[in-house]
């Protein structure tokens, strides 16, 4: 009963949400004043109103008027009132007595002029109630062109809240009001973005997005605490409209995962309700820390697609084989749930993805189930023993890196005291680029074998998901150098075999490091650089300072540590530095 509470209570939001959007029948509509002082006399406080000044016959404002009177419903959802002001024959002040002002409309806070548009950028009822409400939510929607101008306001929201990056490929359209109005319900919440630039959304994506169509990405600045590593982000998968970024934002606060304790038949989620599947990931206790890293993961990579849930089946009476490990739930009414077992998180998501499958999936279970009631009793031990697949699996996964150190929760602290520099690469063992990754880092450690001051270590985040969230590692593969006392540096370059270790040489050296005498420095000025620092071709820098540049000097030197392991830099400051 619960549940279909919950239910109703969430469709009555949604209803709510929609009904709110939409023009109100029997609305006073546009607004029309004899005078501008009649109309500047009766403007409240802190109300928004749109105000076009006209003579009162002008025959060239009339297609004009007709698209403002058809916006004036619809700006009237949000508190704005669109008002008609007549300019009387012998008014010449600002509003009535110039010619270009009767080519424009004015946008008031109160008696305050917050913007004024030119009437052919009023073109149609979406062009307005756009631009009057992007010039009212200045504070809630950022316009960026740069992508240094996004990263910047990212780093901001770090660890705080969420931004919605939104890409249109002009203002006044139909998907620009989508966000606006969007942003009206929501811009207390999340942190809304806009750009028109397309070679910004380009920048943001790994993909070749098309640059006619509109963009919108949730980002997932709240969870991101570490400033090195971006926010993650969600695209929405449908056409930009204002119901589309409604459930789109609704999935994006729904929890990540649902740990459920009831019949599978009883449970109901946001994705449900909104009329997408939910996945199940069968656990029991034996396996429970390794199924709900599964589900995690899982839940990532079909966030705005399905639900993920995490099914106890020592709490649950499942009348199903006892290999299976995945439940699907579709949010067709009268849909049996189907159990299934699969090898892996990709058939998983494959299983959302290609719903064909799901039924060629079945098929497969119902023969493999009528092959196993012919065999021995004795077979079934194996099946119930889901501890031995679980060890199965993971041989399967682990790759020989016999020079390199498996870190884990409990020895991770200890083990960066061990050398003078701790390499850590953190990985994910279900993930592809991470598994190509271990192979570089495995001949990595081949050629660095012996080399003093220097431990390689690995960390497979599906096993210690806990000490990997404590590193805020948030993508795989990362890999990072600990030195005792500092703060480990992140590598973000190529994952050659020669890049890594590079930059492990690199690394080894001081940066900056600092050269003792005015003979040094003119070397370094040569290209005759200190040992340590000659057997690596990197771009190199100097920094010369005086005994009153003791701030550039903290500055270079605070360089120096976040480039450590990418270029070589050294630094001279002796009283002799002017010479230089």
């Amino acid at each position: 009963m619960s549940a279909q509470k919950d239910r109703w209570d969430s469709s009555l939001v949604f209803l709510l949400f929609c009904v709110s959007s939409m023009p109100r029948s029997g609305s006073v509509g546009l607004q029309q004043e004899p005078s501008p002082q009649h109309y500047f006399s009766g403007l409240e406080a802190g109300k928004a109103s749109l105000a076009f000044f006209t003579p009162s016959v002008s025959p060239g404002a009339q297609p004009f008027l007709e698209q403002i009177e058809s916006s004036a419903e619809a700006l009237q959802d949000y508190g704005i009132s669109v008002v008609k002001v007549n300019c009387p024959k012998e008014d010449v002040s600002r509003y009535c007595g110039k010619e270009n002002a009767l080519r424009k409309a004015f946008l008031f806070r109160g008696n305050r002029l917050i913007r004024e548009f030119p009437t052919d950028a009023l073109f149609d009822v979406n062009s307005i109630v756009a631009n009057v409400l992007f010039a009212l939510l200045f504070n809630e929607v950022k316009y960026v062109e740069t992508l240094a101008d996004l990263e910047n306001i990212e780093n901001a929201l770090k660890g705080k809240s969420n931004m919605v990056f939104a890409y249109v490929p002009a203002t006044g359209t139909v998907e620009h009001r989508a966000v606006m109005e969007a942003a009206f319900v929501y811009g207390t919440i999340h942190q809304f973005v806009l750009t028109t630039e397309a070679a910004l959304l380009k920048a943001t994506s790994h993909d070749d997005p098309d640059v006619s169509s509109a963009w919108l990405l949730f980002c997932h600045c709240q969870r991101a605490i570490d400033p090195a590593q971006p926010c993650r982000r969600t695209a929405l998968g449908q056409p930009l409209t204002l119901l589309n970024i409604h459930r789109h934002l609704k999935l994006m606060g729904a929890p990540l995962l649902t740990e459920v304790a009831e019949d599978p038949e009883k449970v109901s989620t946001v994705h449900l309700q909104l009329g997408l599947p939910l996945v199940f990931i069968l656990s029991q206790k034996e396996t429970y820390e390794a199924d709900r890293r599964t589900a995690e993961f899982v839940a990532w990579q079909l966030l705005g697609k399905a639900g993920v849930a995490l099914l106890s089946r020592d709490l649950v009476d499942l009348n199903v084989l006892h290999r299976s490990n995945v439940a699907l739930k579709t949010p067709d009414e009268g849909m049996p749930i189907q159990y299934l077992v699969l090898e892996d998180t990709d058939e998983v998501i494959t299983l959302v993805e290609n719903k064909n499958k799901v039924k060629q999936m079945q098929e497969a279970e119902e023969e493999e189930e009528e092959d196993e009631d012919e065999k021995e009793n004795n077979n079934q031990d194996i099946q119930d023993d889901q501890v031995m697949e679980a060890v199965s699996r993971d041989k399967k996964r682990e790759l020989p890196l016999e020079q390199v150190l498996v870190l884990t929760e409990e020895n991770f602290h200890s083990s960066l005291s061990e050398a003078a520099r701790t390499v850590v690469l953190f990985y994910a063992s279900w993930e592809a680029v991470s598994l190509a990754v271990l192979r570089s880092y495995s001949e990595v450690a081949a050629l660095l074998k012996g080399t003093p001051g220097v431990l390689l270590c690995q960390v497979n985040c599906w096993d210690w998901p806990g000490l990997c969230s404590q590193e805020n590692v948030t993508q795989f593969p990362s890999m990072r150098i600990y030195k005792e006392g500092q703060q480990p540096v992140p590598y973000n370059g190529m994952w050659g075999t020669e890049e890594l270790s590079s930059f492990i040489l690199l690394s080894r050296v001081a940066c900056p490091l600092k050269l003792a005498t005015m003979d040094e420095a003119e070397g370094y000025l040569r290209g005759e650089f200190p040992s340590e620092l000659s057997s690596h071709h990197h771009t190199s820098v100097l920094g010369v300072f005086s005994a009153a540049t003791s701030k550039a000097r903290e500055a270079f030197e605070e360089a120096g540590n976040i480039l450590s392991g990418h270029v070589r830099m050294g630094m001279y400051f002796e009283d002799d530095a002017l010479a230089l």
